[in-house]
């Protein structure tokens, strides 16, 4: 199976991460969207030999037609869920069916012609003049978004399109479940409507402030050590803000990961009790694959959003072996020479994706620099542990904490940084060492032979002539340049294979 060389490189720079990709075909059009839990795995799975002799016709077909790859990082599935849904109804890719009727989702609809509309979940989106609101990518938050709006704004939950008093004799909804009950004229049709008016703005995420409401029930049933009702309201509170969170995602509101990164900073302020706010955190991360190609990375977000312009790579000069520590260590010793002379500025927090050890090392880095004032705090991936002193216990944020969503998206993304930059001189060695044991060429020649042709494959792919073109090399070296990329075949010579018989 022949894959496009575009593909090839993108595939070497795939994050393993949550997140969406694209898959595009020669004019550029988008004939696929995906989702993922690790797009490295799931997106290199297309291109293996052995998935690709065993898979169906439709998926050979796909894979044949790809010729760019492209991809969004997601911060958990559900946001890539989202996302995906969203691409695949904006771009129609011909080769997705499965979400182009949202068949995965729950939506919830009303039709505000009806005399006393009501609340309905379903699963697919028809035009049938109802309203819709979705897709929710969890069956609990949407059936708690429906119930916590049939409560609060006592909306009628019966079946019958005219409810009456024969309706009501069998009904208790007025009162378990506060409802207004129209059907005997407690309230008018149109005060009924302008509570369904006001339910349908708090599910496109209008009223904020009903939110509030819960959170402040919650705190008072605690304080009155109703336990039970404050749990429930717990559950309800964070089923509601998934339900506006989802919706917003979708609907492509480009302030919602501003405002979380924004709560998740105010919260490190606090967790980590910085002397300020850390409005600018550079996370460094060291990556070393078979013992060699040391690399590392520093990557840097303001306000809790990536500047990519921050960005910086290296390559450890002073140590040998495996030995992260001491890696972090020449790195941030490194960086900070450069906070010394003032072409970079001191960050608010410094990040290390490591555990105590590293921290202990950069600890020295910073002593030595006379810079300890720099606040430094390790994340380490086993159970998300964060150091903040030699010695001290880690501190352990709640999974779901906006803080320690900061810092995690911060520590994969240099992860990701760190290794692509590894790859990309891995890759670059490897194309470049095939012609370091041809005799005659020294460093010299081989870069004016890799300035022309690019690479070694394509100088394999080249005519006799057009290498013996390059500045320096000349029909001799070329004819040996030949022969050794492209050794003869059972005692005849790549020359003459070409030649007429």
């Amino acid at each position: 199976m022949e894959v496009a060389e575009k593909v090839k490189a993108k595939l070497r720079e795939l994050p393993e991460v949550p997140g969406v990709y694209l898959m595009r075909d020669l004019q550029g059009r988008i004939i696929y969207v995906g989702k993922a839990l690790n797009l490295k795995d799931r997106v290199s799975s297309y291109f293996r030999d052995s998935t690709f002799s065993t898979t169906t016709p439709l998926r050979r077909d796909l894979v044949l037609t790809v010729a760019d790859l492209e991809w969004y990082q997601a911060r958990n599935e559900a946001e890539a869920l989202l996302l995906e849904s969203k691409l695949i109804k904006d771009y129609k890719p011909r080769f997705n069916v499965a979400l182009r009727d949202d068949k995965r989702y729950m939506m919830v609809r009303i039709h505000l012609g009806h005399p006393f509309p009501r609340f309905e979940i379903c699963r697919f989106r028809r035009q049938d003049g109802y309203d819709y609101f979705g897709p929710y990518v969890s069956a609990p938050s949407a059936r708690e978004a429906v119930d916590f709006s049939e409560r609060r704004f006592g909306l009628r939950v019966c079946l019958p399109l005219r409810p009456g008093a024969a309706d009501f004799k069998h009904c208790l909804a007025e009162v378990i479940r506060q409802c207004s009950a129209p059907c005997m004229d407690r309230v008018t049709r149109a005060e009924y409507h302008q509570r369904v008016a006001d339910a349908c703005s708090f599910l496109r995420g209008e009223r904020p402030e009903l939110l509030e409401e819960v959170r402040a029930d919650m705190q008072a049933a605690a304080t009155a050590c109703d336990y039970e009702r404050a749990a429930s309201l717990r559950d309800t509170l964070a089923h509601l803000e998934t339900a506006i969170r989802q919706r917003r995602l979708l609907t492509g509101d480009p302030g919602i990961r501003i405002r979380d990164a924004q709560a998740g900073v105010e919260e490190l302020w606090h967790a980590l009790r910085l002397p300020r706010a850390p409005r600018v955190i550079e996370c460094f991360d060291i990556s070393t694959i078979s013992g060699s190609h040391s690399v590392a990375s520093l990557v840097c977000a303001v306000d809790g959003m990536p500047q990519k312009n921050r960005y910086r790579r290296y390559r450890i000069q002073t140590v040998e072996g495996m030995n992260d520590p001491a890696m972090m260590k020449e790195v941030v010793g490194r960086h900070l020479e450069d906070i010394r002379e003032g072409s970079r500025a001191a960050p608010d927090l410094f990040l290390l994706d490591g555990g105590p050890t590293q921290l202990a090392a950069v600890r020295e880095a910073l002593m030595i620099a006379g810079m300890t004032d720099i606040p430094t705090a390790a994340l380490a991936k086993r159970f998300e542990e964060l150091y903040l002193a030699p010695g001290d216990p880690p501190l352990r944020l709640p999974p779901d904490s906006p803080a320690l969503k900061v810092l995690r998206s911060l520590r994969d993304e240099a992860h990701r940084f760190a290794i692509a930059y590894n790859r990309k001189l891995r890759a670059r060695r490897i194309r470049e060492s095939a012609l370091d044991d041809i005799p005659g060429i020294g460093p010299a020649k081989k870069k004016s032979i890799l300035s022309v042709f690019g690479s070694v494959r394509r100088l394999s792919a080249a005519d006799e002539s057009e290498i013996a073109g390059v500045p320096g090399v000349g029909a001799a070296l070329a004819r040996s340049i030949k022969d050794w990329l492209c050794p003869p075949v059972d005692g005849v010579s790549h020359v003459d294979m070409n030649r007429e018989p």
